[in-house]
This record gives C-alpha cells, sequence and structure tokens, in this order.
C-alpha cells in the first residue's frame, strides 16, 4: 500500500497515523474501522463480482465508501496495518453452527503480533472492539462482552468463545488472501450461504449498533435498547444508506433468487 492510500485509508476511518506499531495504536484503529466501515453483502445482490485483490478492495472500501464481509474487510484491513509497520498474518476461521464448525477457510481474521499475539476482527459483525489476546485462555473483558480462547486438538487449533457461546475456530497457519477466493465464491453464489439469503448492512456506533435489514432499519444501544423502523420507499432505503453508512447507491438492493444447486454445492 502506497504512503498516499494509506493516507487515504486514516482518513476513510478517521484515524490518525500511530507514532509506531504499539497495542494501543492497534486498539485505536480497530475502533475507528468498526465505526466507520460497515460491514456488509450488498454487492451480492447488486451483481456487483467481489475480488479479493488488495487494489479492487481498496477500491471498494476507500475510494468508493463501501463495506463488505469478512474477506474484504480482514483482508484491507490486514493491509493497512502492514503498510503502518506491524506483523500480520491472515487465518483462515471456520464459523460455528451450534456445536459443528464450518468449512476451513469459511471465515478470515487476523493475527498481529505485537509483543504478543492478538487477534484482530473488523469483519464479524458484532464482536469484540478490541483486539484479544490469542495467547491467553482466560476471561477477556471487552465492551461488546467477555472473551476467551480455548485450544482445540493437537494442531493448535483455537475456539473463540464470546459470552459462553462457540463462535469461530482458528488455524494457526497463516494463509495469502488469494487461499480465501474459493470459499468467498462460494458464499456469493450457493443458496447454502447465509449472504445469499440475507441482506444487510451494520456499523458500529458511539452507542451500540445501526443496522439496515433489507428494508428494516434498527437502531440498538449500547444497553440492548432496540428500534426498529420499516423503510418503504426506494428514496427512504436510499437515503438510510446515505445517512447511516455514508454509502450513496445507485439503486436499492434486493434480494436476487439463487438456483437450488443440483449438487452438494458446500466447500465442506
Amino acid at each position: 500500500m502506497e504512503p498516499a492510500q494509506v493516507d487515504a485509508y486514516l482518513a476513510r476511518i478517521g484515524a490518525e497515523r500511530p507514532t509506531s506499531p504499539s497495542e494501543e495504536a492497534l486498539r485505536d484503529l480497530q475502533v475507528a474501522h468498526l465505526t466507520a466501515v460497515p460491514f456488509e453483502n450488498l454487492s451480492i445482490h447488486l451483481g456487483e463480482p467481489i475480488e479479493l485483490r488488495e487494489d479492487a478492495l481498496f477500491d471498494k472500501i476507500v475510494s468508493r465508501r463501501r463495506g463488505g464481509f469478512c474477506y474484504e474487510l480482514n483482508g484491507t484491513f490486514g493491509a493497512l496495518l502492514r503498510a503502518l509497520g506491524y506483523r500480520v498474518s491472515l487465518l483462515s476461521a471456520r464459523v460455528f453452527d451450534g456445536e459443528q464448525p464450518g468449512p476451513p477457510f469459511d471465515h478470515l481474521v487476523l493475527r498481529v503480533d505485537v509483543d504478543e499475539p492478538w487477534l484482530v476482527d473488523v469483519g464479524y459483525g458484532r464482536f469484540s472492539d478490541h483486539p484479544l489476546r490469542l495467547d491467553h485462555e482466560g476471561d477477556q473483558h471487552d465492551p461488546t462482552g467477555v472473551f476467551s480462547m480455548v485450544r482445540h486438538g493437537e494442531y493448535g487449533d483455537i475456539d473463540v468463545v464470546q459470552d459462553g457461546s462457540l463462535e469461530y475456530r482458528v488455524d494457526p497457519r497463516p494463509y495469502e488472501l488469494r487461499d480465501f477466493t474459493p470459499t468467498c465464491w462460494w458464499h456469493q453464489t450457493s443458496p447454502k450461504s447465509h449472504f445469499t439469503r440475507s441482506l444487510a448492512c451494520s456499523r458500529r456506533t458511539d452507542d451500540g449498533r445501526v443496522t439496515l435489514s433489507g428494508r428494516t432499519l434498527i437502531e440498538t444501544s449500547a444497553a440492548g435498547e432496540r428500534t426498529e423502523h420499516d423503510l418503504g420507499s426506494d428514496t427512504d432505503v436510499l437515503a438510510a444508506y446515505e445517512t447511516y453508512f455514508g454509502m450513496t447507491l445507485d439503486r436499492v438492493p434486493e434480494l436476487v433468487p439463487v438456483e437450488p444447486e443440483e449438487s452438494n454445492g458446500s466447500p465442506t
């Protein structure tokens, strides 16, 4: 990432350039990213291909001021952190459905080494506000809840637990961004992917979270108070995207019907 791109990215998230790649600066950058850049799957329903190339992701998230899902958000944030002097690895994670983990490469997370290894995730919707210690198995208190890291199996996998619930299982081996391409494609195209069956855009706020789920605007406070407003017209929906997420869209995203697969299209 070129110096001018770093400056543009920092301006996008409203963050100052850190004087050094410190733990405190990493926490501030993560909070700034979560607050500025929404988690969204709109490209799937706007007919926009998702390309896992740093230049394409930078154009979408920084130049066009959009959001994305895990591969896009964590992939691009990892590139920014590297440019700022952090040691960053891309890790594969398997998201739990009940007690069963999903397929490898189902989720992309970051390992950032600053003296100790930290788990950084700006691409999972409502998750931790702050980086989490990967090598600490005790409780870790965050504004969003209590997290813990539980070792699993003989290969060093780590189960990430939030408030007692299994979230995802992290493979400790580093990967390249292109390694996530097949599963990213599956999430864009399969009728079994929850991204093809839902339409959502969500962002952390200073006092909770704001989400646009289809045509329903949901505001949740840090205390858990929730309000919902149904947006009837296309004009209202487009205005909500611009007002709450800073995104200017030329049309309203709509769920696109996906043909059932003739055979098992799961990446498992």
